[in-house]
């Protein structure tokens, strides 16, 4: 079995040969776990004021289908580029987080007119399932160990092939249930879906302490910051997506 130190989280942007390839040069300042922290929070401040942004502009905005669409092609391609150019990340984080502000404003803003009321659910059960999450890992109750990660770095897998078909198909007009289903096996594979992308916050938390351990360089704190915000935007998604289904019930 591969050993933790080349097990990969399940989410792409934090594995951990992101920290291990990269130290900071000596007498420069190292990540922590605080700087890291409070780069997080800005980011989360920045995505909520592009957020209030379109979410104020409302549903009747005939521009919100071109702000949806232009905010998620700019989101992938800065966060491709996070992702192999790491030491831009003081720079293209903020950016991705502006991004993933609009694109998930904007995206909200059609549930909610739909949903009367889901989105601030969605809201409240995110930040909620990090704070658990986040005192269940720094209390012991869940640690990441071997196993941990590679069942979810599996189910994470597996679930990133399964929406790849799901979108080539839909070229073709062909759609999968379970994905869009409202019935008892899709609300069950969306439950299944909000879990796993729970579970890869606590490998998040595992690998960026293990940042901070290395010492590596203090811009890692963005790039740590970048991977938590990639992992709480498809968690936000998803418990929407399956909030959604339960209100069709």
């Amino acid at each position: 079995m591969a050993s933790a130190m080349t097990m990969r989280s399940g989410n792409p942007a934090l594995t951990a040969d992101t920290f291990t390839s990269v130290r900071a040069m000596p007498g420069t300042e190292q990540m922590t776990l605080g700087g890291t922290v409070n780069k997080t929070a800005l980011s989360l401040v920045i995505l909520m004021a592009t957020a209030s942004f379109i979410w104020n502009r409302g549903a009747e905005d005939p521009a919100l289908g071109a702000w949806i669409m232009v905010s998620v092609i700019a989101g992938l391609i800065v966060a491709l580029a996070t992702v192999f150019k790491q030491a831009w990340a003081p720079y293209t984080t903020p950016i991705y987080a502006a991004a993933e502000g609009v694109a998930h404003a904007g995206i909200s803003v059609v549930f909610e007119a739909r949903y009367p009321g889901i989105v601030s659910q969605a809201v409240f059960l995110t930040f909620g399932t990090l704070g658990a999450l986040l005192v269940a890992y720094r209390s012991g109750v869940i640690r990441a160990t071997e196993n941990f990660k590679l069942g979810v770095f599996a189910a994470t897998g597996g679930i990133g092939l399964l929406y790849l078909v799901s979108f080539v198909l839909g070229f073709f007009g062909i759609t999968v249930p379970l994905i869009h289903s409202s019935g008892t096996f899709g609300i069950l594979f969306s439950l299944f879906v909000v879990v796993i992308a729970a579970l890869n916050l606590v490998l998040d938390f595992d690998f960026i302490e293990q940042g901070v351990a290395r010492g590596a360089p203090k811009y890692m704190e963005w790039y740590g910051a970048f991977g938590l915000l990639v992992t709480l935007v498809w968690l936000y998604l998803e418990i929407l997506h399956l909030l959604a289904k339960l209100r069709e019930r």
